[in-house]
């Protein structure tokens, strides 16, 4: 769950920049001495001293702090001194360890500061306030904090089956990888996790760092996002972006941030396309042990996105062909809208929330013929399921998806009637909103192409 600045460059340190200063406090390393630390928690149990609160943001609701403080001690009973044993993983700003409270006998992961870092406070600080204050079910849940002395650790929700990284990268031998389902429930759980912050939080946070690392997974493969060390308050009023230094995972960050340091939602989906194509993959986004040419995931798979025949190539091997065809041709047709280089032509998370319930519901059932069969290929292509065509019109940085043969049963309004199956009728029209628009969108351009993310700008 690492992350590091790309390009060499530091955090400012705030939520927002200079200009709103007006409606936002700014978020500095020396306000964590106002936390409530666990020493703060004893002193008031004997009424020489009290607590102190979190700050929390000027116009942001009145609410009460839901998490507990805990002493150093308290935290190194549970972890037993941090044992090497307790190591599950490293964290945005240190070391993560399984625990167990002994107060309530709950199983807990307790992040633990690495106090050689300035940075790692100002995160802590983010985290905190951040996890205070949010509340969905897919990100992970803070239940509180440890500020004694120079001692900072966060302590979270246990989740059993650790990061999505764990079940897609580096697998031993004896362990089975994602099943196309899983990796379809898990790439929508993580979309409504980021949707809850762009759409429905107040202001909007922008979470810069989504990577399949910081994609953990509870029981039944439940996706919930964490690390927010990272996280920025979005851009309120007529403002269209954020300013702020780089910051984020080589591999993962949006090109228009990472040369510009213009923050914005649509950041965030870039960040999702390259995990929703390591889902579809099998691949990491940056892996130097590929051949020439394949190290970086983005540039291997943008050429494959031209050729509907190569499309096979960019589905995971270890699937064995157990995954529908159309599936992964509406799969990919997302990915390639989310990685598009211009960020106004890519979908807004809403959008990409929409296609992923639609292919949730549209699941692989084993029984039926593999696609990879080749009678079945052959039929398949000649109906035209559509393809991933570069859009001319817009400097070779879009994307499009062609769905040929629309008229045919693979057309988005037969899309429709599928999805009504056990559906009701207006749900089904509004998880097939994504596919109609960019289909109408093809006819007005001479049938080149349909689905080129440009709505929701």
């Amino acid at each position: 769950m690492g992350c590091f600045p790309c390009f060499d460059s530091r955090e400012e340190g705030k939520l927002i920049p200079d200009k709103q200063k007006d409606h936002r406090r700014d978020i500095h390393p020396s306000n964590i001495s106002r936390l409530a630390c666990g020493a703060d928690r004893l002193r008031s149990r004997s009424n020489t001293g009290s607590a102190k609160e979190l700050p929390i943001l000027k116009d942001a609701p009145a609410v009460n702090i839901a998490a507990q403080t805990f002493t150093f001690r308290e935290l190194a009973t549970a972890t037993q001194n941090f044992r090497p044993e307790c190591f599950i993983g490293e964290g945005g700003f240190g070391s993560v360890y399984k625990g167990r409270l002994e107060s309530t006998g709950q199983v807990v992961a307790v992040k633990q500061l690495d106090r050689n870092g300035l940075q790692g406070n100002r995160e802590f600080l983010v985290e905190v306030l951040m996890l205070s204050l949010l509340h969905h079910s897919n990100l992970v849940n803070l239940i509180g904090y440890c500020a004694d002395g120079d001692q900072r650790l966060l302590v979270y929700e246990f989740m059993p089956l650790g990061s999505l990284e764990d079940h897609l990268h580096d697998l031993p031998p004896d362990k089975e990888p994602l099943d196309w389902n899983t990796r379809m429930k898990i790439a929508a759980g993580a979309a409504q996790g980021l949707e809850y912050l762009h759409d429905k939080a107040n202001p909007p946070v922008i979470y810069r760092d989504f990577k399949s690392s910081n994609v953990l997974l509870d029981e039944g493969y439940h996706p919930k996002l964490s690390d927010f060390g990272l996280a920025k308050l979005g851009p309120t009023g007529d403002k269209s972006h954020v300013s702020t230094r780089v910051m984020g995972t080589y591999g993962y960050c949006a090109p228009e941030y990472a040369m510009t340091g213009q923050l914005t939602v649509k950041s965030d989906v870039y960040s999702f396309g390259v995990v929703f194509l390591e889902l579809i993959t099998g691949r990491k986004a940056i892996d130097s042990s590929r051949p020439q040419g394949e190290h970086n995931l983005i540039a291997w798979a943008r050429p494959l996105f031209n050729d509907r025949r190569k499309f096979s190539k960019l589905a995971d091997p270890r699937l064995q062909g157990r995954y529908p065809m159309r599936g992964l041709y509406q799969a990919l047709a997302v990915a390639s809208m989310c990685i598009q280089e211009q960020a106004p032509a890519r979908p807004l998370i809403g959008d990409v929330v929409t296609a992923l319930s639609y292919l949730v519901n549209q699941p692989y059932d084993p029984n039926t013929r593999l696609p990879g069969d080749k009678d079945e290929k052959r039929n398949k292509d000649e109906r035209g399921l559509g393809r991933v065509s570069k859009n001319e019109d817009r400097g070779g940085s879009g994307r499009k998806f062609d769905f040929e043969g629309s008229d045919r049963d693979d057309s988005p309004k037969e899309a429709v009637k599928m999805s009504t199956r056990g559906l009701d009728r207006e749900r089904a029209v509004a998880e097939a909103k994504m596919w109609g628009e960019n289909w109408r969108e093809k006819r007005r351009q001479n049938g080149q192409g349909g689905f080129d993310g440009t709505h929701g700008s």
